[in-house]
């Protein structure tokens, strides 16, 4: 039996990270504590970091081949989710975000409307009206779950797809396979099509459930976008996989072949390695993740109790309700200032985040409590 494996959050020390030339590290001066971009404060998982030396050793920097990654998602979605997405209906894209622009120009013409669920992953604004299609919002409901009498309306308005988040960022919803066979039932009865990203779905712990959307009956037209990226925080080694719905593998192969050509080769192969051999640092993860999220419970009620805190139910992300604070509709900026702590304002999110900031749980516990005592001083 191999050895427990210890929380990758605990393993790094500030000076260490403070090396990092990444962007959570390089975007603001040295005295801010950066709690903001989805990066996480670990080093790579030992099988990940072993497939890519082997790789520089070999020489092996050329262009991704074959379908490894797709075998390993379907191998790890099988053990995870008693799900196995077919192989033969995937396609390699450069990274989540440039996959889904991809799956929408398969759905989509210019001038369409697509739907979010507001507040919802900045980028997804920006993306969706830089390739010529308008954003019409459906808010999540006071409970940050779909409101579906929200997502009728706005497909009901002549909407033609729907950008699903699942895991949901910010505020860590995980949608439930009832909510899911409602979007379903909507999207055929208004004729949308339903764009799901779910780079988060490794990060649900115990207690919750991921439910991949295209698992759901009545979801085969479905596109969805799945990555090892946030999980084991290989931003930097771009790979993604767009997985098509019996219903939608003919779109999904009239995706022009460049796109392929976008992915790393030592992307593919970090993605691969981590699906395939990355479950035990990951479930290490999960349980340091899970205790940072009580761990801000408590610190929360002690020095900043007019904070309205829910931990998520899935991904590292923490989605704070600070209008009690009278910080104004930005407090990200007012913690930044004072506090020297850097986090992601609620504004860029849309509808509803205003007042709000978005916390990465994913570091140490010291740097938590750190972060916390100085948004306390902000006050």
């Amino acid at each position: 039996m191999s050895a427990p494996v210890e929380n990758p959050l605990a393993r790094l020390t500030l000076p260490e990270l403070r090396r990092r030339t990444s962007m959570k590290w390089r975007a603001y001066d040295p005295d801010v504590l950066p709690l903001w971009v989805a990066e996480m404060d670990v080093p790579l998982a030992e099988p990940v970091a072993e497939a890519l030396h082997t790789a520089v050793d070999l020489g092996d920097t050329g262009y991704p081949a074959g379908q490894e990654y797709a075998e390993a998602l379907a191998w790890f979605a099988k053990e995870r989710w008693a799900w196995e997405p077919a192989p033969e209906r995937t396609a390699i894209v450069p990274d989540v975000m440039l996959g889904v622009v991809e799956m929408l120009k398969l759905v989509t013409a210019p001038g369409d409307t697509v739907v979010v669920n507001s507040p919802v992953y900045p980028p997804f604004y920006a993306f969706v009206e830089h390739m010529d299609r308008r954003i019409a919002e459906a808010p999540l409901g006071a409970d940050r779950r779909i409101d579906f009498t929200a997502l009728a309306e706005a497909f009901r308005a002549g909407a033609r797809a729907y950008l699903l988040c699942n895991p949901h960022n910010p505020t860590g919803t995980v949608h439930t396979a009832a909510e899911l066979a409602e979007v379903a039932r909507l999207a055929e009865e208004y004729g949308v099509r339903v764009v799901a990203d779910e780079i988060h779905a490794p990060l649900v712990p115990d207690g919750a459930v991921f439910t991949p959307n295209l698992s759901v009956p009545g979801a085969e037209r479905g596109l969805s976008l799945l990555s090892a990226s946030k999980a084991w925080n290989l931003a930097g080694l771009k790979a993604a996989l767009a997985v098509a719905g019996p219903g939608s593998a003919d779109e999904l192969a009239a995706m022009p072949e460049e796109v392929g050509h976008g992915p790393s080769h030592l992307g593919v192969m970090a993605h691969t390695a981590a699906l395939r051999h990355g479950g035990p640092w990951l479930d290490a993860l999960l349980a340091g993740l899970a205790h940072n999220r009580e761990l801000l419970s408590v610190l929360l009620a002690e020095h900043l109790p007019a904070v309205r805190y829910r931990p998520p139910e899935g991904t590292y992300l923490a989605w704070l309700d600070c209008r009690e604070l009278g910080l104004g509709d930005d407090p990200a900026a007012v913690f930044l200032e004072r506090g020297r702590v850097a986090l992601s304002g609620g504004l860029p999110f849309g509808s509803g985040g205003a007042g709000h900031v978005r916390l990465n749980l994913a570091a140490s516990p010291e740097v938590l409590r750190e972060a916390v005592r100085r948004m306390a001083t902000s006050l």
